[in-house]
Formats: structure tokens, sequence, C-alpha cells
């Protein structure tokens, strides 16, 4: 997918990144049920593909089942755990008639090893583009949605350098880093860290129960808890410790906290209110 000016080119279809925990509601999870609404409700056909565990089938069996409860009209399961399954003829058929994909959470660098440059990622960045599709996915389903991926925590602590360590996505959302489970592990040195080394991308942190819904180049926030943006497209100094061995710095890095109400325009790198029942002043 080709990068515009802004570094972002969104495309048709709509993209679901959850911070993880969304199971966990006992009101049976509002992301999960506005994933089943965009994806056609009760005319949805969706799929679970829980590439990213290593024991698949009890995910498989309950995203199935919650799926099915809130609505969904058909829901099923595609076991993909080698390249081989990832380049057939039956995989591709089944995700050319579905409205939409579900990736579970797990260990991000399985989607991509076991995805990447398939069949399966041509198929769903066609249908992506042509807006047949919504692609969904939760803590490290939502890690690998974006061109340059998270994988982990480096040898560091703090920000630095070495507090992170990336590798390539599945660019199903370009342009931008994700971490999830992002309030509640801490983890604003390491995206801080990796956006110091890759600042042409947006970093996005997603809080547990929490979601952007991306869309024609903006993201909506939905669920309980907050989406940090990090920005350094605005700082006047960026140094790591790559170029010359002294300490990072960042200067004049742009940051936004925007729980659910509030949208982010990728382009112009700049979030809006679009409802906020307990707060109505406007952005400054």
């Amino acid at each position: 997918m080709a990068l515009g000016g802004s570094g972002i080119e969104q495309a048709a279809g709509r993209v679901v990144a959850i911070g993880g925990a969304e199971r966990a509601r006992a009101d049976g999870s509002p992301i999960l049920r506005r994933f089943v609404e965009l994806t056609g409700g009760a005319r949805a056909r969706l799929v679970v593909v829980a590439t990213a565990s290593t024991d698949p089938e009890p995910v498989e069996i309950e995203y199935v089942e919650v799926l099915t409860r809130l609505g969904a009209g058909t829901v099923r399961a595609l076991r993909l755990e080698s390249r081989q399954q990832a380049n057939s003829d039956a995989t591709v058929e089944a995700l050319s008639d579905a409205t939409g994909v579900f990736f579970t959470g797990g260990d991000q660098t399985r989607i991509a090893n076991v995805l990447g440059g398939t069949r399966v990622d041509s198929v769903l960045h066609t249908r992506l583009g042509a807006g047949a599709i919504t692609v969904a996915g939760t803590s490290a389903g939502a890690a690998m949605m974006s061109g340059t991926m998270i994988i982990d925590s480096g040898e560091d602590g703090g920000i630095s350098a070495h507090s992170v360590r990336t590798g390539p996505g599945m660019e199903f959302l370009p342009g931008v880093l994700i971490d999830m489970h992002f309030a509640e592990r801490h983890r604003l040195d390491r995206l801080l860290s990796a956006v110091a080394l890759y600042p042409h991308e947006l970093g996005l942190g997603i809080d547990e129960d929490t979601a952007i819904v991306a869309e024609g180049g903006r993201f909506e926030v939905i669920g309980s808890g907050a989406v940090t943006v990090i920005d350094a497209g605005c700082a006047n100094t960026i140094r790591t410790a790559e170029y010359d061995g002294k300490p990072l710095a960042m200067i004049g890095v742009c940051l936004h906290v925007m729980p659910a109400g509030y949208t982010f325009d990728l382009h112009g790198r700049c979030p809006s209110i679009t409802a906020t029942p307990d707060d109505d002043r406007e952005v400054a």
C-alpha cells in the first residue's frame, strides 16, 4: 500500500484495532458488538483467525460463541497455522465471502510470519481497499496492523533506542505504530522509544477495553479507556543513541490522550470532539 504525503493512505474499508481485554465486560463487550454492527449484523459473515495463539482452539470457540451471541449472522473459525494453509484455495474462498475478519491475541510475530506476503495477505488488502470488508484485531491482532510493528520491549528500560523491538507488520493501517494494553502495562516509554526510531509514524497507544475504528483517513475512539497519540512530526529535535551514542532526546513532541467521543484526522494529524456527554468544551 502506498504512503501519501502525510505518511498515511487509509484504505476504503474499516479497521478496528482493540487494546485487549474487551471480552472481560459483563455487558457483552460493546466493542465487539460494534464490530458485528459494522460488518452487517444479522447479515454479517465473520471469520475468526487465531494464528497469534499457541493454543488456538479454545480461543476460536470463545470468539465464535461471543460474536454469534452478539447477533452476527454466521461466524466460523479459520485455522491458519502454516503458509501453505494461508495460500490455499479454500482459505481464499472463505475470506472472499467474509464481511469481517477478526484476529485474536497472542504473539503478533506469528501472524506476520505465517500470513505476510501470502494469498491471505493479498485478498485482505484487496478487499479492504475496495471497502468490502472490516478487519479487526485485539492485542497482538491489533499490533500487527501497522506497517512497522512493535514486537516487544527491548533490553533497556526508560526511553531509549534499545527499549523496544520492532519488525515489519501487515500494514492494514499504515503510517502508525500500535501498542496495546497501553495504560495497564505502562507502555508510554516503549511507544515513545518506537516513535523516536520511526518519527514519520504516529504512535497509537490503545488501552484495554478500548479501540479505534479507522475509516477514510480518520479514526474514532470507542470503549472505556483512552487512546494516546504520539506525533513526532511537530518535534524540533529527535536524537537517538543509534546515531551518536548520546542519550535519546525528543523536544517538542505532540501528545494527545483521547477517550471515547473523540476522533483523530490521520492526514491532518489533529484530534476533534464528536460527542462528549460529560464535557462539551472544544479542543484548543
